[in-house]
């Protein structure tokens, strides 16, 4: 019976992911489920980490949810990755069909131009050593056509660059027309123009920080933990990168101090380990656990009625 409620959940997962939007009678009636299912399936989807978007009428999975990156993360090549992978191949057999495989594959699913195209390179060159002029003198410029896929256009815009990241592939700025902070890929820029205006909103520039449980935000919020033996060897193995956070508490436990960007990794860690975790702080990580626990008592009384 489990494996079955599994399989509907993964099959919902699908649904919701594909280029259409669906109704909740439309999705309760393509799986076989009741609503009272699939709206308990939609909330555990949120606990899970994934963006539940409602359009009107309409459900639908938000692709940038923090499941989706970690598990491209987990199984696809970064860029920088697949830049390196394309050089070796290129010093490698050249009649070994392999490797010939690979470079077809590389090519097919990576932007590789920035190793053949000579003006590709000049260009990404060029904005580049603008935008570091534009940081180290903290001067205004404009990004010249930038290609957004996700408002499909291809625009102007004004900004404060303040930091590279990803090996200079791509930088942070603030958006003057929008007041938002954002990243943007050197490689989207036609070009970078130095504008003769210096900053004037250097307050509201936001680093972007990723968390040890992989949730990246603008913000962070301080979590403090005292971890039962249980609980401390499960970070270790689960999230490697919390566990460098651990002190010894002086009574055979281990104390948790960090901050994170969001509550809902660390959340469902301490959750599925409650009995062996002291929750010292902060208040909002308190306030977010208490709500979280009376929604899985409502999601139970549903379920037993």
């Amino acid at each position: 019976m489990r494996h079955d409620k599994l399989g509907l959940q993964l099959d919902l997962l699908l649904l919701m992911t594909e280029n259409h939007d669906y109704t909740a009678a439309q999705l309760c009636d393509r799986l076989g489920i009741s609503l009272r299912n699939l709206y308990y399936y939609l909330d555990f989807f949120r606990d899970a980490g994934f963006r539940v978007i409602k359009s009107g009428t309409c459900y639908r999975l938000d692709r940038h949810s923090p499941f989706f990156r970690k598990l491209h993360e987990r199984i696809d090549f970064t860029e920088q990755e697949a830049i390196l992978l394309r050089r070796l191949t290129d010093g490698a057999d050249e009649t070994n069909p392999l490797v010939e495989s690979i470079r077809r594959k590389l090519d097919k699913f990576y932007d590789l131009r920035i190793l053949t195209d000579v003006k590709y390179q000049e260009r990404i060159s060029r904005c580049v050593s603008r935008l570091y002029e534009a940081i180290k003198y903290k001067r205004i410029v404009k990004l010249c056509g930038y290609s957004s896929p996700h408002s499909r256009s291809v625009t102007d815009r004004l900004v404060e660059p303040f930091l590279f990241m990803n090996d200079n592939m791509d930088v942070r700025c603030y958006e003057i027309s929008t007041g938002m902070n954002k990243t943007f890929k050197v490689s989207r820029m036609a070009d970078v123009q130095l504008v003769d205006m210096l900053w004037s909103h250097e307050s509201q520039h936001r680093q972007v920080y990723t968390d040890a449980f992989m949730f990246s935000g603008e913000d962070t919020y301080p979590v403090s933990l005292v971890l039962g033996q249980l609980s401390a060897n499960l970070l270790g193995e689960e999230v490697p990168r919390a566990a460098t956070h651990l002190t010894p508490n002086g009574d055979g436990r281990q104390r948790l101090q960090l901050d994170v960007c969001s509550y809902v990794g660390i959340g469902r860690f301490v959750l599925g380990l409650y009995d062996d975790i002291e929750v010292l702080g902060d208040d909002g990580f308190r306030q977010y656990l208490r709500e979280r626990i009376a929604r899985i008592q409502q999601q139970e009384e549903r379920v037993g009625e």
